[in-house]
């Protein structure tokens, strides 16, 4: 695999995303095993070529040989072209670039919603863009109502089966009783809780996934899909859990994500 030489592609520290795929291109030999530095550790030569804040919210690739510097996909394109030419048609392509580029801005402006990290530096961290959350909130909403929606059909002998909007004004509504609650005592946080909640659920979902599409070629008793489902929710409460404490906003929302899935559960029952 051909070394993209005289590169180095700064990344975030507190981003294991970051972390990983940038190891990536240096083990595979795809940049130097020099070609990777954090950003929150940029060297003083590369300090001057760098736009700092662009650098945090989108990957900075910088030749330290000319000086020029390459930002978020672009950056990764010529990683990625450089070591295989044969996609470099693709990545010339305007729609194929303007589709990356929405997408990356889409992972990148929601990852410390996606794996959330310990903060180390307060001073430099993505700018935060809320059409981004948004489109993140409706995405993982959505797809988590969906498979909910056709794991409930699995459910039949121990809960009743509701119509086919039920999961998605559920998976909603927790996002409004959530969003109040931390309204009232940590408003600075709403949409970065909001945010690690619907990656909770989101993940959930996912994990659900194996057993649906199982359950579609093997005959199972039912209680094991609701075991398997409660197994799910109880590592979904460990998580709300773990992302509480690095988000360092108490036990509170955890209380209430579960009296929210009871009084769901009651009415469910109730009507």
């Amino acid at each position: 695999m051909k070394t993209l030489e005289n590169h180095v592609i700064l990344f975030d520290e507190e981003c294991p995303m970051c972390n990983l795929y940038t190891k990536t291109f240096t083990h595979t030999g795809m940049l130097p095993q020099n070609g990777r530095e954090a950003y929150q550790k940029m060297p003083d030569e590369i300090c001057t070529l760098v736009d700092r804040q662009r650098a945090v919210n989108e990957i900075a690739l910088v030749n330290t040989k000319t000086g020029e510097v390459l930002y978020g996909i672009h950056s990764l394109f010529k990683v990625i072209g450089n070591a295989a030419p044969i996609l470099n048609p693709l990545f010339a392509l305007r729609p194929f670039i303007w589709l990356m580029t929405k997408f990356y801005a889409f992972i990148s402006y929601n990852r410390k919603v996606i794996i959330p990290a310990e903060v180390k530096d307060h001073q430099m961290q993505p700018t935060f863009k809320l059409r981004y959350r948004l489109a993140y909130l409706l995405f993982t909403w959505l797809i988590t109502a969906y498979i909910l929606t056709s794991y409930a059909h699995l459910l039949t002998d121990f809960v009743p089966l509701g119509n086919q909007y039920r999961e998605y004004l559920i998976c909603g509504g927790q996002l409004f009783f959530q969003g109040a609650i931390i309204l009232l005592y940590k408003k600075d946080k709403l949409w970065d809780y909001l945010g690690n909640l619907m990656t909770i659920s989101f993940a959930g979902s996912l994990l659900l996934l194996p057993v649906l599409m199982a359950a579609k070629y093997f005959t199972f008793h039912p209680i094991f899909f609701i075991a398997y489902f409660l197994e799910v929710a109880g590592l979904m409460l460990l998580e709300h859990l773990r992302r509480s404490k690095i988000l360092k906003s108490g036990y509170l929302l955890s209380i209430t994500w579960v009296i929210y899935r009871l009084i769901v559960l009651g009415l469910i029952f109730s009507l």
